[in-house]
């Protein structure tokens, strides 16, 4: 067969020839939707930091509101924080600075001060005791962070002390110089540790330290730490503990123990330097303003010893 009587083949056409497709576009309620989403991932944080940020200002009203709201207690330690800081800014410890027009406006709300020193949660106890050292002055407040210092909290006797001290009242002294040395947990029960954190970690007040398997509980007790601070040690895993016996170690934090050596600076003894001393040296963890405030107080209370 020749070239001219053969039938030519078809080919197909490029696929580029084919007709585009149409983009499928969001629909109105779509876009609601994606955006609405977009702007609660945005919002929601926020408005959980507001609500729990004790910085936010609350106004008089608020102020009694939350100071009566038993079912959430961290209403409670917010109003006492602005309440404090209200108390702060008239009141500088007996320097004479008071305002006796916002002295009246402040004073409204001590009784409740007075009345919370007996709530059943232990941070709104803490911080109430912080406060009631704001204002000297306070009609029943010396007496009250007295009876205090027996709290079961080792943080609320701490803060009852160091308010005390602003009475010029130096017998929270043993809770002062509690607060510079470590809290030793033992084992409520013989058990064995099913889960613990690590040394070195930094751990809150309440923070979990570690889990315990008992014989007589289908759940792990949970293991928490009294104080904010640092841990030095705890039972790992596997152990298996007794009754009474140490299982965890933490350090106080920086904070508590910078505020209790400016405590013992005014009212520290010459038997309480074997707290005091450790603090001057130059360890990891212990900044330099805690080991200049450890060493002036080492000097006041040499200084205060040699006068007797």
């Amino acid at each position: 067969m020749s070239a001219q009587s053969e039938t030519p083949i078809p080919t197909p056409a490029p696929e580029d020839s084919a007709p585009p497709k149409p983009k499928r576009s969001m629909s109105r309620t779509q876009k609601i939707l994606f955006f609405a989403t977009g702007w609660l991932i945005v919002l929601m944080p926020f408005l959980f930091w507001w609500n729990t940020w004790f910085g936010r200002h609350l106004s008089d009203q608020q102020l009694t509101e939350y100071l009566h709201d038993d079912k959430k207690p961290r209403h409670i330690q917010h109003a006492l924080v602005q309440l404090g800081d209200r108390m702060g800014g008239n009141h500088k410890a007996g320097l004479g600075t008071d305002n006796p027009k916002t002295d009246n406006e402040v004073k409204r709300w001590y009784p409740d001060l007075i009345r919370l020193a007996d709530s059943s949660v232990e941070e709104v106890r803490n911080t109430d005791a912080w406060v009631m050292g704001q204002d000297i002055s306070g009609t029943g407040f010396h007496e009250t962070l007295l009876k205090m210092l027996a709290d079961a909290s080792p943080m609320v006797r701490g803060n009852a002390a160091l308010s005390l001290v602003r009475f010029g009242d130096a017998t929270g002294r043993p809770q002062i110089v509690a607060l510079l040395q470590p809290a030793l947990i033992s084992a409520p029960s013989d058990g064995r540790i099913v889960d613990s954190d690590r040394p070195g970690t930094a751990i809150h007040q309440g923070g979990l330290l570690a889990k315990l398997a008992t014989s007589g509980s289908s759940a792990p007790v949970e293991i928490r730490s009294p104080i904010p601070g640092r841990i030095r040690s705890v039972s790992q895993p596997g152990a298996n503990v007794t009754a009474g016996a140490e299982m965890a170690v933490v350090d106080p934090g920086t904070e508590q123990v910078w505020e209790a050596l400016r405590a013992l600076y005014v009212v520290g003894q010459i038997d309480d330097l074997t707290a005091v001393l450790p603090y001057e040296r130059d360890l990891p963890g212990i900044s330099n303003d805690v080991r200049q405030q450890a060493q002036e107080t080492e000097k006041a209370i040499r200084s205060r010893s040699a006068g007797k």
